[in-house]
Formats: C-alpha cells, structure tokens, sequence
C-alpha cells in the first residue's frame, strides 16, 4: 500500500489557495509578523512545553549561559564565567550592568531564586530538565554557587537552552499567575501585549545590554498570530499578513518557493516524530496495546521510509533509536530495526489473539497528510485507529493525562544534544511514560549519573535496546524544518530547530 499519488493529490488541490497574491512585508512598519500553529496558553517557559514557548523564552529571557547555534559551544551569556569545583558544584561570575525590562537590576538573588523556586515547584511540566539541580547560594552579589545531586555531565546545556532567568522581586511582588500574564525577563525582546491564545506581541528591549552573544536585535517589533491550523497559517503568509511560518506541508515547498516575494527553504531538525504505545495499561488494562506482539505488529506495519522519503522529504531520516543520532549517547547499533513487512504484522496480530485487528484511538497533533498514511498503514493490517487532531498543547496534556493509547507526536529535546534529554522524559515513569519499565527507568537514571563516557554510552545502550526490542516506542523519522518567509527578511534556520529571530534583519 503505497498512495504513491498522494503528494500530487494534495499539490492539486492547492492550486486554488496559491491563487492568491502575493505576500508583502512589513519592513516599512519595522514589525516582523510570525504566523504559527501553536496557542501558548502560558508564555511562562516553565509551565508549558511547546516548542512556541521556548522559542518565546529565548527572546524574552536569557539564561547563564548561552549555546552557539552553528558550534554548539557554551559561551557566556548572563555569567561571564564558570569553574567547576568539583563533581556537583559549578560558580557563575555574572556579568555587570544587566537590566530586566522593567530596569531593575539584574543579580544573583534573581538566579538562586531561579534555580530553587523551579526544583521545588510540582507544576513546572519537565521536571526531568531540572531533575539535576540540587538548589543555588548566593555568594555575593556577582557570583553564584550552582549545586547538582548527581554528576552530570550535560548540564551546562541544559542550563543554555532550559533555564531562562526570572526577576526575582518582580514575580514575588506580581504572583506567578499575574506574572505569567505580563512577565519580563533580561532577554532582547520584551512582551508589549498578549492576547489569550490569539496573539503576543514583542518589542525590541532598547537597553538591553551590550557584547553577549545575542547583540541587540535589527528588527523592532515582532507580532506572533496564533492561529488553529495548517490552512489558517498558509493563507496568512499568501495573502501577505504574515512574514515567516514553518512546519508546512512540504507538499507546497515548490508552490511557496514560486511566490515573487517569498523564500522557501527547509532544514533538517533535531525534531523526532514518534509513535507511542500505552504498553503499560494507563488507558486500560484491556488495551491490545499491552501485548509486546500488538506493538511489534504495528512497527513492522509501517513504511517509514516512504513517509520520510515522500511525505516528509528533504533531508527526513528514519531512526530506530528513541533519540537524535547526534545526541551523545545516542547508539544506534543498539536499537531492534523493523522493516515495513505488513504480512509480518497481520501474524502477530492473529498470534495475538487479534485475527481479524482491533480499534483504537490516535491522538496527534502532526500534519494531517503524515496523519492519515500512517492510519491506512494501520488499516491494512486490521489496527483500525480514529484520529483525534488536537492542537499541540491539548494533546500534550492529554498524553501526560494517560489518555492516549498511540499518540503520534513529535520531540525536540528542548535543542539539547544529549540523550539525557530524551530518554528522560519518556522512560523515567513521569507522566508522558507509557511503558513504565523499572529496568529501563534504572538504566536510564544511571547513565545520566556518571561522568564516564563510557559508562554512559553503556547504560543508554542497554536501554535503548530494551526499549526497542519491547517495541513500546517507535521513533519514525527526523522532521525537516519548513519555512515560509518573505523575501525581504534575512533569516538562518539552524537545526536546533530555535528560530533566533534577534539574529535576523531586513533585507
């Protein structure tokens, strides 16, 4: 079952909606409009999960230290320097002159409050993120004691891209729900207005301070819609009320690159779409799903490489590993490959009890097109899924509710190039864990532990393996970044998958 005339099908029936003029930029005003699918409910980076978000609190906030985009290196950002101390300890000198956009000075009261509010607060939505820190001191007011529980060898990244900087006196005085509702933070941009789920609105912070990595941005304003879907978000870019989207159906790469004043370019991610199977019950106990031959049934029942090759294009690979294979830690020797064999699949359904398949429900929040060839893979097999499209953060929050028996998703690793930053989140029997495996959970806890490389890289493979031959998880390809943009912005992807948009500037 191939659909080989899906991408015609679909490029088809766009040619009404291309139809439409072309799009204009907003130079003039100096306001660069964002159009994307995500509806922050929360802009507060710690109380939401949306790759949205953490775009947002990498403009808005800084964190210690900052990771270059095309090096990966750390580099100062909020502290000028580190030294490690010893196995758990690191001290931060901080830089000099930094202001919050309210103008309040920035200091080391803001970060130990930082650091200890958020390992102690049971809302923030990825503890694995902050499952290392042990708290913060303040030694004075330039220089900061950092504590983690454990060795860990990768926390400076998480420190780059995961812990963006609250103002201590602000938020106290506000309250975390008000604060959440008109925040600030050091960042280079600061929230002039939100509007529900609809629409932020970011303007350059004119006195934000000089020689860190992020400078001070060219382009003044940047005005985000939040829109519901697919459609609403690429008729926004053609009929010219926004400058940049992603994530679009690669179907209409070639349909966007033809527009006179818009670019089309595209850029493999560390993103990785997934299928989760409840093989530990939480949707009930009843569930087929349970069944080790149900889900191997189901990996073996898809063509991934014809959803990466002709649906996802670009640069899209199929991983058999539950991680980035950049991600230290990452071994893909280690994981159990399955080929696309439906005759394979329709065995093991009959060997497990299932001859004649099984409905079940999948929850996603993918593009549709990807949506439906996986459930035709499905239907042939006799795995008879209904789909229930949700916008992402919905359908985060029914995953982590244990209501998703397979949940088609996507995870970026919050950009950090380490597997502790995958398997975590997954494996560690938090609330987006669907196998609850105590072996893995170990193996996974001690490879985050060592500072042996080593060591490490055998923990994450004895865990990856087990993951995989228990087929509770089924990576499916990276994604390739999409980005519809106009033709006077300057802007760089990179594949980290943030987009810096204090680094970009009009043409």
């Amino acid at each position: 079952m191939r659909w080989r005339g899906l991408p015609a099908l679909i490029g088809g029936a766009l040619l009404a909606v291309f139809g439409a003029g072309p799009a204009c930029a907003q130079k003039s005003a100096d306001t660069l409009r964002v159009t994307w699918r995500d509806a922050i409910s929360d802009v507060d980076p710690y109380y939401n999960t949306l790759r949205a978000g953490l775009v947002i609190a990498h403009h808005v906030w800084d964190c210690l230290v900052d990771r270059d985009p095309d090096t990966f290196q750390i580099k100062p950002l909020l502290a000028t320097s580190w030294r490690q101390v010893d196995g758990t300890t690191i001290d931060f000198t901080l830089r000099q002159g930094v202001t919050f956009q309210d103008g309040s000075p920035f200091s080391a009261d803001d970060v130990v409050y930082t650091i200890n509010t958020v390992i102690s607060d049971k809302q923030v939505l990825v503890p694995s993120n902050y499952s290392y820190l042990a708290g913060a001191e303040k030694i004075d007011d330039l220089h900061v004691r950092v504590k983690l529980k454990r060795v860990f060898p990768a926390a400076l990244e998480y420190l780059a891209m995961t812990l963006p900087i609250w103002p201590k006196t602000y938020r106290e005085r506000m309250g975390a729900d008000a604060y959440a509702r008109a925040p600030i933070g050091t960042g280079p941009y600061r929230i002039s207005r939100i509007d529900g789920t609809s629409e932020i609105d970011l303007e350059r912070y004119e006195n934000y301070f000089p020689g860190g990595p992020k400078g001070k941005p060219a382009i003044r304003f940047i005005r985000i819609a939040e829109v519901a879907d697919a459609s609403a978000e690429m008729s926004s870019l053609l009929d010219g009320q926004a400058d940049w989207i992603w994530n679009f159906n690669p179907d209409q790469f070639e349909s966007v690159a033809s527009q006179p004043n818009l670019q089309a370019l595209r850029s493999e991610s560390m993103r990785v779409a997934y299928l989760s199977m409840d093989a530990a019950g939480r949707t009930g106990v009843d569930n087929p799903l349970t069944k080790l031959a149900v889900r191997q049934a189901i990996a073996y029942a898809i063509d991934r490489q014809f959803i990466a090759r002709q649906l996802v294009q670009g640069a899209s690979r199929v991983l058999d590993a539950p991680c980035y294979p950049t991600q230290f830690g990452c071994d893909t020797t280690s994981a159990i490959h399955y080929s696309y064999d439906p005759s394979k699949a329709k065995k093991l359904l009959a060997d497990a009890g299932y001859p004649s398949g099984f409905s079940t429900e999948m929850v996603t929040f993918l593009l549709p097109e990807w949506v439906s060839a996986i459930q035709r893979y499905l239907q042939a097999v006799g795995v008879y899924a209904r789909i229930t499209q949700l916008q992402t953060g919905t359908a985060v929050q029914h995953s982590m509710a244990g209501l998703n028996p397979l949940y088609l998703a996507s995870w970026g690793s919050y950009s950090i190039n380490d597997v502790s930053a995958f398997l975590p989140y997954f494996f560690s029997g938090g609330d987006e864990d669907y196998t609850r495996d105590i072996e893995v959970e170990k193996l996974v806890e001690k490879g985050g532990s060592t500072v042996d490389p080593d060591e490490r890289r055998d923990d994450y493979s004895q865990a990856i393996h087990i993951i995989t031959a228990n087929a509770d998880f089924l990576p499916l390809f990276t994604f390739v970044t999409t980005y519809g943009i106009s033709r006077s912005l300057n802007f760089k992807p990179y594949p980290d998958e943030l987009p810096r948009f204090y680094l970009s500037s009009w043409r």
